[in-house]
């Protein structure tokens, strides 16, 4: 017998499209995966290894002078932004290969690139600071890939952990299925538009996680008092039951969020478009599998009755 929720409160029958739902998730994972596996990840100097140069100019800098300048150098990929104030500039240039030929080793030629880089500016552009200059090398970005791998492999199994220790293991099931969709959705994401992908995409990442996984707590302790107090409801009509009775606390805390993103994504500037775009994706698809992973997970994995005593 289905429970007749209360006229003035939503009524959405969540579970009912848990096939759709399922569907489209799976597409969109084999999509990130193959994208992954075919288009791979735009990834930075954090991960890649190159030259980080910072620049301060009297007056607002002018990015276009600084772009032309650089790129007459023929240095490769080349990014310039601003950073902080207008008149701060940021320089990145990919890592300059040696020449065995003229005995120019590896870390010789990033001095003389950081060498020609500041000579040349201070030449063309007037009022021009050199700040500071700074490498990453190879080796510290596959240390660097290592550890962003471990840490978000390591935050999914404590979720599993927390999740299991306060419910059962079959939360901790949905909760750790929700996650992973999410953090291969958001790989996908970036792989698909080519965004780059740096230190501050793992924050993002662990972020997401963090994110979705308070977002499905909060449908997990609703169902857990659902099933207290209703223990002969179909599973199904439970489920919605507790969907429905925290709807309203979901949409008011991802439009709030998603307020807060959009504002730093429009006039943050470049620095943290990257992260900001990955928090706006991570909101919404951390809310849609809470809603339509996490809970449809309980009803595939039958959720057993009557298991709290409290």
């Amino acid at each position: 017998m289905r429970l007749k929720l209360v006229p003035n409160e939503t009524n959405i029958r969540f579970l009912k499209y848990r096939l759709v739902a399922a569907a489209f998730s799976a597409i969109l994972m084999i999509g990130s995966i193959v994208a992954f596996g075919t288009i791979g990840l735009n990834k930075g100097i954090d991960f890649e290894g190159g030259l980080l140069l910072e620049y301060s100019t009297v007056e607002d800098a002018d990015m276009a002078q600084f772009r032309s300048v650089l790129g007459s150098l023929n240095m490769g990929d080349v990014v310039v932004q601003t950073f902080g104030a207008p008149n701060d500039v940021l320089i990145r240039i990919e890592r300059q290969p040696g020449n065995e030929e003229l005995g120019i080793t590896d870390a010789e030629a990033q001095q003389i690139a950081v060498v020609l880089v500041r000579d040349t500016l201070e030449t063309e552009i007037e009022d021009v600071t050199f700040r500071r200059s700074g490498s990453v090398s190879p080796k510290v970005s596959g240390e660097l890939v290592q550890s962003g791998v471990m840490a978000v492999t390591f935050a999914v199994l404590a979720v599993l952990l927390y999740i299991w220790f306060r419910f059962e293991w079959h939360f901790g099931v949905g909760a750790v299925v929700a996650l992973v969709h999410d953090v291969v959705l958001t790989i996908g994401f970036f792989a698909v538009t080519g965004l780059e992908f740096n230190l501050s995409i793992i924050a993002a990442i662990l972020t997401i996680v963090g994110y979705s996984l308070n977002d499905t707590v909060v449908v997990y302790d609703r169902v857990r008092e659902k099933l207290r107090k209703f223990r002969s409801m179909p599973l199904e009509d439970l489920l919605n039951l507790s969907l429905n009775k925290t709807l309203q606390r979901t949409l008011m805390t991802s439009i709030t969020t998603l307020i807060a993103l959009f504002s730093l994504f429009i006039f943050g500037g470049e620095v943290i478009s990257g992260f900001t775009a990955a928090m706006i994706w991570g909101v919404f698809v951390g809310t849609y599998s809470s809603v339509f992973i996490a809970a449809p997970v309980l009803l595939y994995l039958d959720l057993p009755r009557g298991s709290d005593e409290d």
